[in-house]
């Protein structure tokens, strides 16, 4: 039986189960099933900026105003009319809350190929790869729910901390961090660090997670919510992960003409996102949306394709390695569990101590 986890686009907390038939493979596709994902804030923000970068067009459901909302996941293929992929393959990569889909594989390599299905043909490409697992590094295969939870919002941290590295860090004296607890923050905290940065790193988080902000040992100082004022007033690059408008605009006017670089880069307060984007002018620099996959653009004309991945995966293995005791890893089943889940994180209720995977396949 296909399950598939749907969205109302224009209230995230309404959502439905949708049940079929599992779908059969033509000329060329492949039938996998998805054997688990990540939920992460991540999919929040894929919700939030569906229609600004496009998430909702990579699973259509074809009825307003329901989408699929995308995740990291691990499938193995069930049906192959591809030539060259195997039943039993593993793969990794971008797919919907579902059990099952068909995918039509193109530039097929050893290491994975691109869904070629038609409608994705104008979506961002690092979206549109999958790995072949079979072909990985074994140290990676044995990571595969960390590579779904952790690794995507990992490799966004190292985009952030590239793109600082790549503009001269703005000039900037200290690199100021929102949702210091969260995957994404804690990585840009780490991969700033390890690019070379000399100034300040100082995380934002809220009272119940300074603790665990602070003993991730990624920041020199952790500042809650409440005490936004209190950053010193130097130059600085402001990264907003939690997308809250009420602490971007406290620490604007604080920061005043020292606030020289913002960029927007989650949406954990889904129901500002738009107003973050489009909302009136602040004093210091005007925030930007920051998008990754034109930074790894950029760096793939630069250094070759595929370079900058590597080096991010390299750096998220030895991460992950490193904050391995301090994070608890949880395994759920079934579209009733996949309901509560996302309803958590609309409710920003899920810390980013914890790796939460999840799977519809016992789904009768």
């Amino acid at each position: 039986m296909l399950t598939e986890f749907w969205v109302d686009r224009s209230d995230y907390h309404h959502t439905k189960v949708v049940r079929d038939a599992i779908p059969k493979p033509c000329d060329g596709e492949i039938l996998v099933a998805i054997d688990k994902f990540a939920m992460t804030a991540n999919n929040v923000t894929y919700a939030a900026s569906g229609d600004l970068f496009g998430y909702w067009q990579f699973y259509p459901t074809g009825e307003d105003p329901w989408g699929k909302v995308t995740v990291w996941g691990i499938a193995e293929v069930l049906e192959s009319c591809a030539e060259g992929i195997a039943v039993g393959e593993r793969l990794y990569g971008f797919f919907p809350m579902a059990s099952h889909v068909v995918m039509l594989p193109g530039e097929l390599s050893e290491r994975g190929f691109t869904d070629a299905m038609p409608h994705r043909g104008e979506l961002p490409g690092l979206y549109n790869h999958y790995a072949r697992t079979q072909s990985e590094p074994s140290e990676l295969q044995r990571l595969e729910d960390q590579r779904c939870i952790f690794f995507p919002l990992f490799m966004t941290g190292y985009v952030i901390a590239d793109l600082l590295a790549d503009n001269g860090w703005f000039g900037v004296q200290q690199v100021v961090i929102g949702s210091a607890s969260s995957k994404t923050g804690f990585s840009t905290a780490a991969f700033v660090r390890a690019a070379g940065f000399q100034g300040a790193i100082v995380g934002l988080t809220s009272d119940q997670n300074v603790l665990f902000s602070g003993a991730l040992g990624c920041y020199d100082s952790i500042v809650p919510y409440s005490e936004v004022e209190s950053v010193v007033n130097v130059r600085s690059a402001y990264i907003d992960i939690a997308g809250d408008v009420g602490v971007r605009s406290r620490l604007h006017h604080s920061l005043q003409d020292n606030a020289a670089q913002t960029l927007l880069v989650g949406a954990t307060h889904w129901d500002q996102f738009g107003q973050s984007v489009g909302g009136g002018p602040l004093p210091g620099s005007e925030p930007e949306v920051f998008f990754a996959p034109a930074q790894i653009e950029k760096r793939d004309s630069e250094w070759g394709r595929g370079v900058v991945v590597g080096k991010a995966y390299a750096a998220s293995i030895e991460l992950v390695t490193q904050l391995a005791p301090t994070l608890l890893m949880e395994s759920h089943s079934g579209a009733e569990a996949c309901d509560a889940i996302w309803q958590a994180l609309l409710d920003n209720q899920i810390s980013g101590q914890r790796g939460v995977m999840v799977s519809l396949q016992s789904e009768p």
